[in-house]
């Protein structure tokens, strides 16, 4: 479930994970009685979906910021599928220095940071940087990495 902002993104994993993690806590109580099929049928297809979903978000994401990079020719367009270097792929297309790195892992300040970064990004774009802001609505977040990526 990965392919928002990177911000957007840990979000994601860190629900996905929550998610996962309860789905599983759930089924502790089953587990400790006996077992039946359809519970565990169930829960294996809960896991299965939110599986599939965290693949295709983390390949969408990845797949927008690859195209980000090339279109705005900067070096090393790969690293989008490798989940720390994206971040710092994100700051090199935003032209901001590689130690923002820091401030990104502090909270609330990384919510401030990453509207900066993404605005950038979308100014790199050449498109207006109030795209940037659009990253911290939920619904639209989702959105402003493929359209910076793939809208002309």
């Amino acid at each position: 479930m990965r392919t928002l902002p990177r911000r957007r993104s840990n979000l994601m994993v860190v629900a996905l994970s929550l998610l996962a993690s309860l789905t599983l806590l759930t089924a502790v109580p089953v587990f400790a009685d006996a077992p039946s099929g359809p519970q565990v049928m169930a829960m294996g297809a809960a896991f299965l979906f939110l599986f599939v979903i965290f693949i295709a978000a983390y390949i969408y994401f990845a797949l927008a910021l690859q195209t980000i990079a090339t279109k705005t020719n900067t070096e090393n367009a790969w690293w989008a599928w490798v989940p720390i270097i994206q971040v710092i792929l994100m700051l090199n297309i935003a032209k901001k220095p590689v130690w923002w790195l820091v401030l990104l892992l502090i909270p609330l300040v990384n919510i401030v940071i990453g509207i900066i970064v993404w605005m950038a990004i979308a100014e790199a774009r050449q498109k207006p940087n109030w795209w940037g802001i659009l990253v911290i609505v939920p619904v639209v977040g989702i959105i402003v990495p493929g359209y910076l990526a793939w809208s002309d």
